[in-house]
């Protein structure tokens, strides 16, 4: 596919720190691409290494049980990247990624990748925040396959996907509204079950569709449902 026009990663959050010279310096040595939607960039056990970082687009984490089945992990989105592990570790990709939207993506070898931490505390610690994160988030998971029913992992990835867009009058807005398959491989369910939770929900006045987005109109009441169950 074609480069993007404009090279800029002005957006990407771990590099906010950097001033302009010193992110333009960052710009010249990555490599750009643009993907096509559905296209794949990293795939899962490859020894490639490199760092990718989202300049416009959004991209989605998956994995593979052994039986082949898909199970989403993440959507990423402008300002954020990817591929740091295999940098870090040296070891094979632990995830496949795939464009969800065409995506301007500039990749970085892992050595560069390395020395910039090296070179800029504040883009090491911001990284290492970012993977604090996701081992948290991983923990949450892993509890709550291991100890809720269908129906309330489907209430708890609600509320993961709500939490970015949470506001002081106790309601939330998802954009774009989920995709019930995507639901269901995130939650370890079937697309039958999210469907009838999601109307279960709505009856019950906790979430509402619109347009182009799911609303929890409730999200303490949604916490209260989850938090019950995992006492």
């Amino acid at each position: 596919m074609s480069a993007p026009e404009k090279h800029d990663l002005a957006s990407i959050e771990i590099l906010a720190d950097l001033d302009e010279n010193q992110r333009r310096d960052f710009e010249k040595s990555s490599r750009w691409r643009r993907f096509a939607s559905d296209e794949q960039i990293i795939d899962q056990q490859s020894d490639s290494r490199d760092v990718y970082f989202i300049a416009s687009g959004r991209v989605r984490v998956v994995n593979f049980t052994l039986s082949g089945k898909e199970v989403a992990l993440e959507d990423l989105g402008a300002g954020q990247y990817f591929g740091e592990l295999a940098a870090i570790d040296g070891r094979p990709r632990s995830s496949t990624v795939v464009a969800l939207e065409d995506s301007d993506i500039a990749k970085m070898s892992p050595e560069r990748f390395l020395a910039v931490m090296k070179m800029y505390p504040d883009v090491a610690l911001k990284v290492m925040a970012n993977l604090a994160a996701v081992i948290r988030t991983s923990t949450d998971r892993i509890v709550d396959l291991t100890t809720l029913g269908a129906n309330n992992r489907v209430h708890g990835e609600l509320l993961r996907q709500a939490a970015s867009s949470a506001t002081d009058d106790n309601t939330a807005t998802i954009k774009p509204i989920p995709v019930h398959s995507d639901m269901a491989s995130r939650a370890s369910t079937t697309r039958e079950t999210v469907a009838r939770v999601l109307s279960d929900l709505a009856k019950k006045g906790i979430v509402k569709r619109e347009k182009d987005s799911l609303v929890i109109c409730d999200v303490m009441a949604l916490e209260d449902m989850v938090d019950e169950v995992r006492g």
